[in-house]
């Protein structure tokens, strides 16, 4: 049988080579193969004693080397089987559809290419704004501008919304944070996901709420992703398009105190550094445009860190914003988060 299927396999690649595709085979030729398959089926092997009824030494053990030839078994005679087989010619084979020629290797997509900002363009748009007027009429002006800006339009998903920033035009203190997330996005206002609502917790604590303080992002778009799902922090490129927005924001509302919420929030003020860790920036004296910038964790990582040492860690930078911002701090505020004696 092993001879009859190399000659089958034999005559198949050479219909191959010759481009050829579909085999139509005769009547007489497939019953002839289903007989001899049938006989070969049906023949029964000889009985062979289960292994397990070995003694365990008779059992031969042989290691297989990797680079060792293997045998090959010898074939039957071709000569002494090849009439049991239905030969292969044009009277009972026959085709006339050809393969197609081999496409050409397609070539790799081109590499992404980075986004490049002209910077000139956000700074142009944020030094426009009227040096007089209202706090409140200045930040929608500048708000007006920063919806117009060409760039961040691009970069917006589609029927999503840019994000400029809310709260009190006078506020003491105003928290910052990186970019806007999905529901941002959505809603058209900083933070209002769950960090969001932790944040807002977080303010009501000191005593204020989130109207008596101003919230913003340093990037005005959610930066993008292949997909809608998940987030990732906005390029150093990015925040520098963005920063004269918050720059402006912050020149308008003059606060007593900036909160940095995170620390790609802290590089987007300070300057990008690839050696800046959150936990070595909280408690040093920093400032941005001349106005204290107090460093603390993104309410994000509160929330996968919940624990009393990480909560203690934030409260002891809020009241350090506090004391800044001139509020007044109760006894009872000084010990959040401190254990019980």
């Amino acid at each position: 049988m092993r001879a009859e299927l190399e000659v089958l396999l034999g005559n198949l690649n050479a219909l191959k080579r010759e481009g050829v595709t579909d085999i139509f085979v005769s009547e007489e030729a497939l019953s002839a193969l289903r007989e001899r398959v049938a006989a070969v089926a049906s023949a029964v092997p000889p009985a062979r004693t289960p292994v397990a009824e070995l003694p365990p030494k008779t059992v031969p053990q042989q290691k297989l080397r990797v680079n060792e030839p293997v045998a090959r078994i010898p074939a039957p005679d071709a000569r002494s089987s090849a009439s049991a087989f239905p030969s292969f010619s044009s009277e009972n084979f026959y085709s006339t559809k050809k393969t197609p020629p081999l496409a050409s290797p397609k070539a790799p997509p081109p590499a992404k290419k980075e986004p490049t900002f002209d910077f000139s363009v956000s700074e142009a748009r944020a030094a426009s704004v009227p040096a007089n007027g209202s706090n409140a009429d200045r930040l929608a002006a500048l708000r007006e501008q920063m919806l117009g800006d060409p760039i961040c339009n691009e970069h917006l998903h589609a029927g999503k919304q840019l994000v400029f920033g809310e709260g009190n035009p006078e506020a003491g203190i105003f928290f910052c944070g990186e970019a806007p997330g999905a529901e941002e996005e959505t809603e058209g206002r900083p933070f209002v996901g769950p960090a969001g609502q932790l944040l807002t917790k977080m303010i009501a604590a000191t005593g204020l709420s989130r109207e008596q303080v101003y919230i913003g992002n340093i990037m005005k778009w959610r930066p993008e992703l292949p997909t809608l799902y998940g987030n990732r922090p906005p390029t150093p490129d990015e925040m520098r398009y963005c920063l004269p927005y918050l720059s402006k924001q912050v020149e308008i509302i003059r606060p007593r105190v900036i909160v940095a919420l995170g620390l790609t929030a802290v590089n987007g003020l300070l300057g990008f550094d690839p050696d800046r860790r959150i936990g070595a920036m909280r408690g040093k004296s920093l400032e941005f445009k001349g106005v204290p910038v107090v460093a603390t964790y993104h309410p994000s990582y509160l929330l996968r860190n919940d624990s009393m040492k990480s909560k203690r860690a934030a409260w002891e930078d809020f009241l350090r914003m506090m004391e800044i911002a001139g509020l007044p701090i109760t006894e009872r505020q000084r010990n959040f988060f401190l254990p019980k004696k």
